[in-house]
């Protein structure tokens, strides 16, 4: 990843992108990925990464991750979920945040880029169960701003966690801001 930094700072900086970190970051956290509207995040997502030397594994659905591009997207990080049936992922993927010294894990909390009427809670309870930080990422269009907001410690009190983290993405805005689900765990 270090060696794409500057190659991906200047493609960012070309495309007119401001790129957002924190002062510090935790060894180990559940990245939240909102809004995510658009299937730019992704290649948006993966620049800001590079351009952020920020080591992380993303997780998508399971049906990318069939054929030939499954070996590619698990090299660049992708971890696949199963969606339709519970599989215990999330406890998985807590006792692998235990088992790790330093691991980063995104998640888009909607799920997918449709309007949904809240968020998964598979971030929440995977933080809980693993006892690390949220960090909420954005990619805001109306901004052109993309990268880390912020880092905020689990309460265990989801209305005011989730109070929390509305008020840090207030006023972000994802490609197409109507698709952006409200926050709120379903």
């Amino acid at each position: 990843m270090s060696l794409l930094r500057g190659p991906a700072r200047f493609i960012l900086r070309l495309l007119g992108w401001k790129l957002l970190d924190l002062p510090q970051r935790p060894v180990k956290a559940v990245v939240i990925a909102y809004p995510h509207t658009s299937n730019w995040d992704f290649p948006l997502t993966l620049l800001a990464l590079a351009a952020l030397s920020f080591d992380a594994q993303w997780v998508g659905k399971d049906t990318m991750f069939r054929g030939a591009c499954g070996p590619l997207l698990r090299s660049m990080g992708g971890v696949a979920v199963n969606r339709r049936e519970r599989t215990g992922f999330v406890e998985r993927l807590a006792e692998e945040f235990r088992r790790r010294e330093n691991f980063h894990l995104i998640m888009a909390t909607e799920g997918t880029r449709g309007l949904q009427t809240g968020w998964k809670s598979g971030f929440y309870r995977m933080a809980m169960a693993a006892n690390v930080p949220v960090i909420l990422a954005v990619v805001d269009y109306s901004k052109r701003e993309l990268g880390l907001l912020s880092s905020i410690t689990l309460s265990g009190n989801p209305d005011t966690d989730m109070a929390h983290i509305a008020a840090c993405y207030a006023g972000r805005e994802g490609y197409h801001h109507r698709n952006a689900s409200p926050i709120r765990l379903l």
